[in-house]
């Protein structure tokens, strides 16, 4: 590649490159600041030279460094992820009431099905900024069957175009949107009882949630056709994939097969298919690749992960992108310039033979109590070996 080609490169054309199996050039680096800047923001502790920014995109522009995230359109006060997919119930009533109570928000979701009621409550915490679930939408599965399997058979999703073409010309040439708004049969279980009651109800009741499973697949391979073939060039499944509760049978009996069909309509429309992950993944690892998926998102060093970056790579098909790197274990840990600048340069020297398949970012989120200085150490770090 001539110097003249790389004057030329932009932040989106080298995601671009890396969704092609390409060298992009030189390291990239997208951080995903969303639970921070809005953090920030809220409790009106920005720094002043970034006091101007009113978004996550500011902030990463001010930086000058590349978008590569699910969530920088979505609503922090509201939910994890999701945003661009218009969710519909055929002839349920469904309603949602919203209260605020001090500073936080109270949400009430209330599902009225011919077998009886679900309800599910969430919380934003404004002192933490995240959402949490106070109760699930099935509480008592063993007498809320028929319930929740009219609900799972009455959903539908529809992928918001216009809305979709709004964010992608906000982020203009500064990166990639991965679209994150489809998630697995296993995590619909975990969304609507909990992964603990999703063990149970699989031993107490195999063959509906078998039954469960499969119409849920496929609303949500509907779900992925649509994004497909709207021109999405990488979408995610917002599984927090982790072995912990994701072990590899269950994998193998409620996922394997949304994971390869999602995959495989993806490359039919020349998408990526990748899956948000939080933790272990080291048993998986094999098995995920295997069934034709393009990377997992937010890949950590132990003790919060279970491999490490140049393992996940070694492990995975040529193809295969991880994004991760920087994780809460690294923010406790690196307190100073010099320490985050020496973890970057082992980190890029090491990984240099996977450039064209890895993107430096925070796995999963950045603590909110990350300070700005070590943002800025991170991307000096990056500025200074991103070439090595």
């Amino acid at each position: 590649m001539n110097m003249n080609n790389i004057k030329k490169q932009t932040h989106k054309s080298r995601i671009r490159a890396i969704l092609n199996g390409e060298d992009p050039g030189s390291f990239v680096f997208a951080p995903n600041l969303w639970q921070w800047f809005y953090h920030q923001k809220h409790h009106k502790r920005l720094p002043k030279e970034i006091a101007h920014c009113e978004s996550q995109l500011d902030l990463i522009g001010y930086l000058d460094l590349a978008v590569f995230s699910r969530n920088v359109y979505s609503d922090q006060t509201a939910y994890w992820f999701g945003g661009l997919a218009d969710c519909s119930f055929g002839d349920l009533d469904v309603q949602v009431k919203q209260e605020t109570v001090g500073s936080d928000i109270h949400t009430r979701i209330k599902v009225n099905t011919t077998a009886g009621t679900l309800e599910e409550t969430l919380r934003y915490i404004f002192a933490d900024s995240t959402v949490v679930q106070d109760t699930f939408l099935l509480s008592d599965y063993a007498n809320q069957l028929d319930a929740i399997e009219q609900f799972i058979q009455k959903r539908r999703w529809t992928f918001n175009i216009k809305a979709y073409e709004h964010v992608v010309d906000e982020i203009g040439d500064d990166g990639c949107l991965i679209v994150g708004e489809s998630f697995s049969p296993l995590k619909m279980l975990h969304l609507i009882l909990g992964p603990v009651n999703t063990t149970y109800m699989i031993m107490d009741y195999p063959e509906v949630v078998t039954r469960m499973c499969e119409t849920h697949e496929k609303a949500q391979l509907d779900l992925v056709e649509q994004m497909a073939k709207a021109g999405v060039p990488a979408m995610m499944a917002m599984d927090n994939l982790d072995t912990a509760f994701h072990p590899p049978y269950y994998i193998k009996q409620y996922c394997a097969s949304y994971y390869e069909k999602a995959s495989r309509i993806c490359h039919k429309y020349g998408s990526r298919f990748l899956i948000h992950a939080c933790g272990q993944q080291k048993a998986n690892l094999k098995i995920i690749s295997d069934l034709g998926v393009d990377g997992l998102e937010g890949v950590a060093y132990p003790p919060l992960g279970n491999v490490s970056l140049l393992e996940s790579l070694e492990e995975t098909h040529d193809r295969f992108i991880v994004t991760g790197g920087i994780s809460a274990t690294e923010i406790e840990s690196l307190k100073t310039e010099k320490a985050v600048c020496d973890y970057i340069e082992k980190l890029f020297t090491e990984l240099k033979p996977y450039r064209h398949r890895f993107v430096l970012a925070p796995s999963c989120n950045t603590p909110i109590n990350t300070t700005f200085d070590q943002i800025l150490w991170f991307r000096q770090a990056w500025m200074k070996f991103k070439d090595i």
